[in-house]
């Protein structure tokens, strides 16, 4: 047997899926069936309850997939410690990403990773922040990053940085002549308002916000990414709340107009994550050190990062 034959059936095992199992290993469907069965007739016994309509393990099956996952990890372990014995610092990170942070958050982290490690690849892929944490769970990838991060219980969270949350408008808007001195909340009642979809967590952070606050707005149009957020905007179409790091090339160029908030400041908090347990090869502990590096109290213990800060706040502050 080889070391991919148990990740294979470890992936098979934690996506319940024949499909997922072969994109995650850049094989087909087939292949997958093929290697379970390859490790039935090599144990001389039925892994997986193929009298089942969902995907179920046999009793060996499980005990298999525990062994597995101990094997892998081993090895991952073994070949992170002879790297850093070597003091090699390559391979592959996989990052799932929401696209605001992806566009806006991260090119310059990464920039610098690729000019101080340029042995190492990156392979970025933008989604939707369910999908990021699916992506964690199932080992697809190796780092996620989202806004207002959800304790989960299998997935370790390591603070990145504090957005701060803006209102953006039109240049001719009414409210844009307060651009110097910022805007009140009140201010923003009866207003023409575009929004995230409402699963994105910002788009629930800006509810909350409204509803602490007894705003009445009217919600006129709802889009799944930062970027066609910013277009209806700039046609005049309505107001959103935004981060800020996301609207910086558009108010240079002035076409859009970026408020600050008097009353208070209201930030979305983004976070790295990764599955607990997870061994970080030194190419990956040098990328979560690139991303934290101006973040106080996070240190590094056998195996992983630690938070010095081990709870996140999940509403805007």
């Amino acid at each position: 047997m080889q070391i991919e034959n148990f990740k294979i059936f470890v992936d098979l095992v934690e996506t319940k899926s024949f499909s997922k199992s072969a994109k995650i290993n850049a094989i087909t469907q087939s292949a997958v069936s093929q290697q379970a069965r390859a490790m039935e007739r090599h144990f001389k016994t039925l892994l997986v309850d193929r009298s089942q309509k969902q995907f179920q393990l046999t009793r060996e099956g499980q005990r298999v997939y525990e062994a597995s996952r101990d094997l892998l990890r081993i090895y991952d372990e073994l070949a992170g410690e002879l790297q850093e014995m070597k003091k090699i610092i390559s391979g592959t990170i996989r990052i799932s990403t929401i696209y605001s942070i992806g566009l806006h958050e991260l090119p310059p982290y990464i920039k610098q990773f690729l000019v101080d490690f340029p042995s190492v690849n990156v392979r970025l892929e933008y989604r939707r922040s369910n999908l990021v944490y699916d992506d964690i769970l199932h080992n697809a990838v190796d780092f996620g990053l989202v806004a207002f991060p959800v304790k989960t219980r299998q997935i370790e969270q390591i603070p990145f940085r504090n957005d701060r949350l803006v209102l953006i408008t039109n240049p001719h808007h009414p409210l844009a002549k307060f651009s110097a001195e910022g805007v009140e909340l009140k201010q923003l009642a009866k207003q023409k308002f575009i929004g995230f979809d409402p699963d994105i967590p910002t788009r629930k952070a800006v509810d909350q916000i409204f509803r602490e606050n007894k705003l009445d707005i009217e919600p006129v149009m709802e889009f799944d990414n930062i970027e066609t957020v910013k277009r209806a905007v700039e046609i005049d179409h309505g107001i959103a709340i935004v981060p800020q790091a996301t609207v910086v090339q558009e108010q240079k160029q002035g076409s859009l107009a970026v408020l600050s908030f008097k009353d208070r400041e209201f930030t979305r908090p983004l976070a790295i994550l990764h599955r607990k347990g997870r061994v970080l090869t030194p190419a990956m502990k040098k990328f979560v050190e690139i991303l934290g590096r101006d973040l106080p109290g996070v240190e590094w213990v056998s195996g992983g990062v630690v938070a010095a800060a081990s709870t996140l706040p999940v509403t805007a502050v």
